[in-house]
């Protein structure tokens, strides 16, 4: 049975004598019940077993170069005029970043069970890893109200803002030779962070070259909700979610294309490949673009019409843990008729 929860806006108050709480925000899907995915949850490691970040240092990118090659994967945020990279072999050991970035509270967020790195406004709150799982997916916890926070879902599940969605920031999960280039002033996340583990290593496997866990045909370590084989599990897809509908992108297929445009359940969708980051970007609404004067900026892809269109969060992730959160997906690739 389908149940789709539309999460209103909505400003979380604080608690008296308690760190303040994360804001709620943008309508997020959910295609099962709190207690299904309650029903779901799995154990992976301790509460706090794998320790957040809480007081980043960063460096400059020279600096960062003696760490990281150009084809090694990070987290990018571009924040007020403000670029922060989080290289993925120190988040693949903590999972969570509570930052700043731009004058902006952020929580920067990576789970390298389903590829995902996503960003979120928390107001001064502080998230930490639960040390559970649901489809293989960090779940995250809140220190002011131990509500758990599934990654992907960004929406509590548990606790006392269960039912709430948390409101996303837009992270690049990109190459550090591509974001560099694209933000030449970033600033990098150091290995400084006062907790002794070894970032020259990956547990799971390696992005460069992809090996290991996160090659496409490897098997997943834990049970998922829902299973599809329409592609290799590991295989990247670029998802991003509608009102009532979640849409996951081939990545081959819209770098071929280029721009992409799709209306699905009524809404009208542009996906944009960005060639600098090789990321995607989204777009719902009537206006229309002229993909021949497509330029790209800080702030992404620059174009006319783009005032009539409204931006959409996307991000990749690893294709069976997006359709294990989202059976019914609309998928676009080379199959689809129309893509």
């Amino acid at each position: 049975m389908r149940y789709t929860i539309l999460l209103t806006a909505l400003l979380a108050t604080g608690i008296p004598g308690a760190v303040a709480q994360p804001p709620t925000g943008d309508s997020t899907l959910m295609e099962a019940s709190l207690s299904e995915y309650r029903d779901n949850i799995r154990t992976g490691a301790s509460k706090d077993g794998i320790p957040s970040i809480d007081d980043p240092i960063f460096q400059d990118p020279e600096a960062a170069d003696a760490f990281l090659n150009d084809n090694d994967r990070v987290i990018g945020v571009y924040i007020n005029g403000e670029a922060r990279a989080y290289p993925q072999r120190i988040l693949v050991w903590h999972e969570i970043v509570n930052d700043t970035v731009g004058g902006d509270p952020v929580s920067i967020t990576y789970c390298p069970l389903t590829g995902t790195g996503l960003g979120f406004h928390r107001d001064g709150a502080e998230f930490g890893v639960s040390g559970k799982l649901l489809n293989s997916n960090l779940v995250m916890y809140d220190r002011a109200t131990e509500t758990r926070w599934p990654q992907m879902l960004g929406a509590g599940i548990s606790g006392p803002m269960a039912g709430k969605g948390l409101e996303e920031v837009r992270t690049v999960f990109t190459e550090w030779g591509r974001w560099k280039e694209r933000y030449p002033q970033t600033r990098v996340l150091s290995t400084d962070t006062g907790i002794m583990r070894n970032y020259q290593q990956d547990p799971y496997g390696d992005y460069n070259p992809i090996s290991g866990y996160y090659a496409p045909d490897s098997r997943r370590m834990f049970p998922v909700m829902n299973e599809s084989e329409r592609y290799p599990p590991k295989h990247e897809v670029l998802g991003f979610r509608g009102r009532d509908h979640a849409v996951a992108v081939d990545l081959g297929t819209l770098r071929d294309k280029g721009v992409i445009e799709r209306r699905i359940d009524g809404e009208r969708y542009v996906i944009i490949h960005d060639p600098g980051l090789d990321t995607g970007w989204v777009w719902r609404g009537e206006g229309e673009i002229d993909a021949d004067s497509i330029e790209f900026g800080p702030e992404g892809p620059r174009f006319d019409g783009r005032d009539g269109l409204e931006p959409v969060n996307a991000f990749r992730a690893m294709w069976f843990a997006w359709a294990a959160y989202y059976p019914d997906t609309a998928v676009i690739d080379d199959a689809t008729d129309d893509a």
